[in-house]
């Protein structure tokens, strides 16, 4: 028999609790329906128009039609200002937006450009502010009007090094969000006339006549961009920057530098020219209605891929554009291609398929460009960039002309809502196989805590499983995709409920919101050790590190439990502390929150500043003689979820009577320390490891069990012993004569 020691929670708290969860969630519901603020609001109330634009007093209303201000001086209108997130998608490397606040006059020139906030890892770990804001400045006096016939790529982009796609992240948006504006508000002559004229021609996917790679070249299905070792010296030579010149290709000036070709596969006729009957049915079953594909070859010293996409996922040396669109590809956008079907295609060192996505608004019927991005060593760590275009139009044998439309009406005001909206789905569907592998770590999780006795029947399987989970905890939701909750998420949600809520913001990132919404449900179910027990990457990383240095023999600290339980109150200090910082100022408290060594460790894999690096390395140094010491004392995160786990409907865990008195095997056992002498288990601290059910069903340790055993024994014995007296008496005496 076992006795399971319960809170005993009454039913009508539990009522009460559950009624409160439910009417704040239909608050947060209703809020996050009345949310139409654009973004810009929130930044105009933040920076006065003065200190964004020289000579200006004041910013006027919202325009009616998009989420743009006038900036003005008295009643003279400067220029408009505008956020480039609330007009083209600024998602970068963090999964999340990049705001840049940007003023343009009424001739479509730039007046101002300033990043105003970003989440983007590579500029948070030593880049300087100055630099950043040396670059958006630099935009000053752009022409729009010109940036828009040339397609966005009329201008030098000043690319810092160690940053290269974050600035071009930043330089599309702010491009093409001004000629966005300009053209809903007919600056300097432009006017979305042409923007919004509808399709004269649509391709033709009935024609699949197979073409030779000669015909094909000459026609233009093929095109071609070439340059050879001496023109690409003499480019880099007529910067002026004079470091270039020491670094200058080796070869021959005639050896070719590269020599790029592409091509528009997804119509039926060239991929099945280029790519053969196989590889082009593989083509179609990859393509998602409205999605087109591009094949990209390149031969010679420079690689259009480069190696850059393999550490962070996105190709930063080529780029689509067309128009006042950009497509920049990520490796899932990407397949490689053995071998050329077209009779007389030459050899090439890379070939790929890039495939273009269907909210791009891209149209294969009208042309388009690849922009390469070549760059050059000029120092230890410095690179400069030039830029290089190869056109395309496809020939009109692949088009059927339509019959003309009435030109379309006005955009919906809802719009800039849809395509926000288009956004996160969009990050969603990128991370299909990532969100598959979490929910998947979720569900075998959720069966380990509901079938727990069972899975803790075998110590030694059940240890192995528990390493083998925190690894890929460490490695996939950690290093991996980054998916390390922290305080900060909390503050930004506060902040977020004050400002105006939105959905949208918290959905970019598709397995942090995953995650918080597990911990919502686990909270009511185990507390918080689900997440902090398990799914916590930095946790994860101290338990490993200290399974390791056990397996060293290195001795382990076990803190006097007077001096243990004073200990607790420390996290729950700090988490108040930053709550409180967070309602004065976010970025303070933001700033402060570095207590928590996530970033360093996890989010930048130490690769960060040395006093950064200092702290997470010397937590994890005290963590290889005190298990998990930064979870027991100093985790405000911990501290946040341990506040509302105390909500819980259920105790889970197995006690026996004897627990805590006298038996404290469990309570010696527990890695951080949370069974009370006498035997309880402390919610707040339990980590959710399950080892005391391993211990409550071991043989070998558990007194309760043991003694079970002995009497089991004993009494299977004294059954054997009567059974040979009942059913063989004569055998009996026989031994005794």
């Amino acid at each position: 028999m076992h006795l399971v020691k319960t809170s005993g929670l009454r039913f009508p708290l539990i009522f009460r609790i559950v009624s409160t969860v439910y009417l704040v969630f239909l608050a947060l519901i209703s809020v996050a329906h009345a949310q139409t603020q654009p973004i810009l609001q929130k930044f105009i109330s933040e920076i006065p128009a003065g200190e964004f634009i020289e000579g200006a007093t004041a910013y006027g209303a919202f325009l009616d039609e998009i989420p743009v201000v006038p900036v003005l001086n008295g009643q003279e209108i400067l220029g408009y200002a505008y956020i480039t997130s609330d007009f083209v998608s600024t998602t970068g490397y963090s999964g999340k937006p990049i705001h840049v606040m940007v003023a343009i006059d009424t001739e479509a020139k730039l007046l101002r450009a300033e990043l105003v906030k970003h989440s983007e890892p590579i500029v948070l770990i030593g880049i300087p502010d100055r630099k950043i804001k040396a670059m958006t400045e630099g935009y000053s006096g752009l022409d729009i009007v010109a940036e828009a016939a040339a397609g966005g790529s009329g201008h030098d982009i000043d690319i810092i090094s160690g940053a290269t796609v974050t600035i071009m992240i930043i330089d599309d948006s702010v491009v093409r969000s001004s000629i966005k504006v300009a053209r809903a508000l007919g600056l300097g002559g432009l006017n979305n006339d042409a923007a919004n004229a509808g399709p004269t021609h649509v391709l033709n996917m009935d024609n699949r006549d197979i073409t030779d790679w000669n015909t094909m070249a000459g026609d233009g299905t093929v095109r071609r961009l070439t340059l050879d070792i001496g023109q690409i010296n003499e480019a880099f030579a007529e910067t002026g920057d004079e470091r270039v010149l020491k670094h200058e290709e080796p070869g021959e000036p005639d050896d070719t530098y590269i020599d790029m070709q592409t091509a528009l596969v997804s119509v039926p006729s060239i991929g099945l020219s280029l790519l053969g009957e196989a590889e082009y049915g593989n083509l179609v079953e990859w393509l998602e209605e409205g999605e087109q594909a591009i094949l990209l070859m390149g031969r010679g010293a420079y690689s259009y891929k480069g190696s850059g996409y393999v550490r962070g996922g996105i190709f930063d040396r080529i780029q689509l554009i067309q128009g006042d669109i950009s497509v920049r590809f990520h490796d899932r956008q990407q397949r490689r291609l053995g071998d050329l079907a077209a009779e007389g295609a030459p050899t090439f060192s890379e070939m790929d398929i890039f495939k273009i996505p269907a909210n791009a608004e891209f149209d294969p019927t009208k042309p388009w460009r690849i922009q390469l991005l070549s760059q050059r060593v000029v120092g230890p760590v410095e690179k400069t960039y030039l830029t290089f275009d190869l056109g395309y139009n496809i020939p009109p044998q692949y088009l059927t002309a339509l019959a003309p439309t009435a030109a379309p009406t006005m955009v919906e005001s809802d719009e800039d809502a849809a395509a926000r909206a288009a956004l996160w789905q969009r990050i969603w569907k990128g991370k299909t196989l990532e969100i598959g592998l979490l929910l998947g770590m979720l569900t075998v999780l959720t069966g380990v805590f509901f079938f727990q006795f069972q899975a803790t029947r075998h110590a030694r399987a059940f240890y192995w499983f528990r390493m083998g989970f925190l690894l890929i905890t460490l490695v996939f939701l950690g290093w991996n995709q980054n998916a390390q909750l922290s305080v900060v998420n909390l503050m930004a949600l506060s902040g977020s409920l004050s400002t105006g809520f939105s959905w949208d913001a918290f959905l970019m990132d598709p397995l942090v919101f995953i995650l918080w919404v597990s911990v919502a449900v686990t909270l009511l179910f185990w507390g918080r050790g689900g997440y902090c027990g398990w799914l916590c990457p930095f946790g994860a990383l101290q338990e490993i590190t200290n399974q390791i240095a056990r397996f060293f023999k290195v001795p382990q600290w076990t803190l006097p439990w007077g001096l243990h339980e004073r200990l607790w109150p420390l996290k729950y200090i700090i988490f108040l502390a930053l709550f409180g910082l967070s309602i004065v100022s976010i970025p303070l408290a933001e700033h402060y929150a570095e207590v928590e060594p996530f970033k360093t460790a996890i989010i930048l894999k130490f690769a960060r500043g040395w006093p950064y690096v200092l702290f997470a390395t010397a937590i994890l140094g005290i963590g290889l003689f005190v298990e998990r010491f930064y979870c027991r004392y100093l985790c405000p995160l911990g501290a946040a979820l341990a506040i509302p786990g105390r909500i819980r409907m259920f105790d889970w865990l197995k006690r026996y009577k004897e627990c805590g008195s006298p038996c404290q095997t469990c309570a010696n056992e527990c890695f951080v320390q949370a069974i009370h002498p006498t035997g309880e288990i402390n919610p707040n601290e339990c980590l959710s490891c399950l080892h005391c059910q391993v211990l409550y069903q071991d043989h070998a340790k558990c007194p309760v069990v043991i003694k079970g055993d002995k009497r089991r024994a004993k009494m299977a014995s004294s059954t054997d012993a009567l059974d040979r007296l009942v059913n063989h008496p004569n055998s009996t005496a026989t031994k005794e004569s």
